[in-house]
């Protein structure tokens, strides 16, 4: 026991002081939003995270607006989902018949906004106040 409160005191003494900084881990669960153009107000699509699984959601003519996205729940989504998996910053998801989406995602606005494959494409986090 004595040698596990060591090495943490260790660790932080081998710092000189200097603050360490880490990003902050954010997680691609949850609603995310995307729009044809750079504004989320023309949103026709949303993907939803949750558990392995990707969930779709189209709207042609809809207010696109949250109160819409979240009033829908995963009986309102496409019937074929897509399994995916995000480990060390890479997003993978089964399109079905060997296709795979594999991107490297990046995260903005304190987690609200997604990016693929650095400003590529993006989506917006669900309820989240980033333009």
């Amino acid at each position: 026991m004595r040698y596990l409160l060591i090495l943490p005191l260790f660790l932080f003494s081998c710092t000189d002081g200097e603050e360490i900084l880490t990003e902050p881990n954010f997680s691609i669960e949850g609603r995310w939003i995307w729009s044809p153009s750079e504004s989320r107000v023309d949103a026709n699509t949303m993907y939803e995270f949750v558990d392995g699984i990707r969930y779709t959601y189209y709207c042609i003519t809809c207010p696109g607006d949250n109160t819409y996205w979240n009033s829908l729940d995963t009986s309102n989504a496409l019937p074929t989902t897509n399994p995916y998996t995000f480990k060390n910053d890479t997003l993978r998801v089964n399109l079905h018949h060997g296709n795979e989406l594999v991107t490297l995602i990046t995260f903005g606005c304190d987690g609200g906004k997604l990016f693929m494959d650095g400003n590529f494409s993006h989506l917006w986090r669900l309820s989240s106040d980033c333009e």
